[in-house]
């Protein structure tokens, strides 16, 4: 049986901090216990090639919310999509210019501050980031993120234009119609194509993280939100007692 798990980057594999000292222990211990480590998470294509080099993985990974799979070039057999770079790429959500543009329409009137209407060294403040972090965050392909607002009442207009709003650990996103879940469940169909029998595991902090939850066997919840049938732990180590 072929174990994959899924993990949330920020506040999971990753402190508040930015530290991730704890989330590559875990990770290495995974991993010689033969699980596949995949990366789902609200972070970009470019933010998660960056942890993907420090946890010394090359699986497919999941960006900006379920947005889109990448599939390294050959991972899996006879796989017909879109190639880029050394990916071939399923996408789920919609082009990050045409978020913007709606974005735009409404920023005055609910005062919205997001990526693109934020200067540099402000994003470098709302993340908390080093400068080298913040440019990999700026690299967005499908999602925006609402790190500030006046007024309430934007999910609705943006709802009807055919977006969502989805909170994550600090922040909102704003994507198409898609989420962790639809991400997880298009990147397992490859799988099950060619694995007889999977078991299917997940980890995060964030309601962004709920659509993951559902899909998976045994699912592990850090922080302080609560969800019907997942482990609760208080840390990411605490993860290896119950697998």
């Amino acid at each position: 049986m072929k174990k994959i798990i899924f993990f949330d980057i920020d506040k999971t594999l990753v402190d508040k901090n930015y530290n991730y000292e704890d989330g590559l222990f875990v990770v290495e211990k995974l991993k010689k216990q033969g699980f596949e480590i995949i990366l789902n998470s609200s972070k970009t294509r470019a933010e998660q090639e960056y942890y993907r080099k420090i946890f010394n993985i090359n699986t497919p990974f999941i960006v900006e919310n379920g947005s889109a799979v990448y599939i390294p070039t050959g991972y899996f057999k006879n796989l017909d999509l879109p190639q880029r770079d050394i990916y071939n790429v399923l996408e789920l959500g919609i082009p990050y210019y045409t978020i913007v543009e709606h974005l735009f329409a409404i920023e005055k009137e609910f005062g919205l501050k997001y990526y693109a209407n934020s200067t540099f060294e402000e994003v470098k403040k709302f993340l908390g980031m080093t400068e080298e972090l913040a440019r990999l965050a700026t690299m967005r392909e499908y999602s925006e993120t609402i790190f500030r607002y006046k007024k309430s009442g934007f999910e609705k207009i943006l709802k009807n234009r055919g977006l969502t709003c989805q909170m994550g650990s600090r922040f909102i996103a704003v994507l198409g119609d898609t989420n962790k879940g639809k991400g997880m469940d298009a990147l397992l169909n490859f799988y099950r194509k060619e694995l007889p029998e999977i078991k299917v595991y997940a980890a995060g902090d964030g309601a962004n993280d709920f659509p993951m939850f559902e899909r998976a066997d045994k699912s592990f919840l850090l922080g302080e939100k609560d969800y019907p049938g997942v482990i609760k732990i208080s840390n990411i180590r605490e993860l290896l007692e119950f697998i």
